[in-house]
């Protein structure tokens, strides 16, 4: 079976947050003293969030990302992870974190079927670190570290590019990924909820990053496994895979193949719009899975043919914690 929209997309990638909480203080996706949480009442528990997942593999997704806030901020997040990758029909159950917690969980979640992980890191100066994030630079480290001995790979680490903020770190992020065997990724900021209007004044084309990592190092066209819409290049003469994911400068609305399930049942078409639909009471007034299937079908149509992202950047007003990375 296929989940088609209206513009014959095919929706094959499901992003699922499990928490809308996490415990780094990123500037450009919460705003400071932020506490507007859902309660844990109103997030899906394990049965419901299989439930949904179930019916979107039916319908033909075979990727689901485990997102948040910070994921693994939710407990016993392994056996999650276990009973997703047991569904038929899922072939990739990926993770993204920031990995101040994975030094503890990521042997479990190797053996529960996450097959790789993504790591948001936007710099390797731990005193920058702090002042984007607030927290300590060593967590994320050792959270990497014991990420790659527990054997999952590839390990992504996804670096938001804010002009004069960090954009002089990327030949040191690229170092960092050379000598430990990441896959490197750059993102554009975008304009999502306030937080995300003010780090517009720090945006800087990716074309720009990738004129100037030319000039040190011969890049050459790259595929790399996955659901997303990275453009990949590799250094040559290294293993090392650059990503170039440009949501901004050049989107990839077209080919858009995703959706996006926050913690509390609500279904983002994309993360640029504000078109949604509501699964939560369908699910705990006892919705079968025949009629699940049919409604997801339907919610799929409110999918925008492109994000305005440009044209009206004060259209989106949640912020990116409150939809799911």
């Amino acid at each position: 079976m296929s989940l088609i929209d209206k513009f014959q997309r095919e929706i094959k990638y499901l992003r699922l947050s499990v928490t809308d909480r996490c415990d780094l203080r990123c500037f450009y996706c919460m705003p400071k003293g932020f506490d507007g949480y859902e309660e844990p009442e109103d997030w899906l528990n394990f049965d419901e969030i299989e439930q949904i997942i179930a019916s979107f593999t039916r319908l033909g997704v075979t990727a689901v990302r485990l997102t948040g806030g910070e994921p693994l901020i939710r407990q016993d997040l392994p056996e999650l992870a276990r009973r997703l990758s047991a569904l038929p029909g899922l072939d990739d159950l990926s993770l993204s974190t920031n990995a101040t917690r994975l030094g503890k969980h990521a042997k479990a979640l190797k053996e529960a079927g996450i097959a790789r992980i993504n790591v948001s890191l936007d710099t390797v100066d731990p005193v920058k670190f702090n002042n984007i994030t607030q927290g300590k630079l060593e967590k994320i480290t050792q959270g990497l570290m014991a990420a790659k001995a527990a054997g999952l790979e590839p390990i992504k680490i996804n670096m938001v590019i804010m002009k004069g903020v960090n954009d002089d770190d990327v030949e040191d992020m690229v170092d960092f990924c050379m000598q430990h065997g990441f896959t490197l990724r750059f993102i554009e900021t975008m304009p999502m909820g306030d937080t995300g209007r003010n780090a517009v004044d720090y945006y800087i084309s990716l074309d720009e990053i990738e004129q100037r990592l030319a000039k040190k190092y011969e890049l050459i066209p790259a595929v790399m496994a996955g659901a997303g819409p990275a453009r990949y290049v590799q250094v040559a003469g290294t293993e090392l895979k650059i990503g170039f994911i440009t949501p901004i400068s050049q989107h990839f609305c077209d080919t858009c193949n995703r959706v996006r399930l926050s913690v509390t049942g609500t279904l983002y078409m994309c993360l640029g719009d504000e078109h949604k639909f509501e699964l939560r009471h369908l699910i705990r007034d006892g919705i079968s899975n025949q009629e699940l299937d049919q409604v997801i079908r339907e919610a799929i149509n409110l999918k925008p043919l492109k994000h305005e992202f440009n044209e009206k950047p004060e259209k989106v007003v949640r912020f990116m914690s409150m939809t799911g990375g």
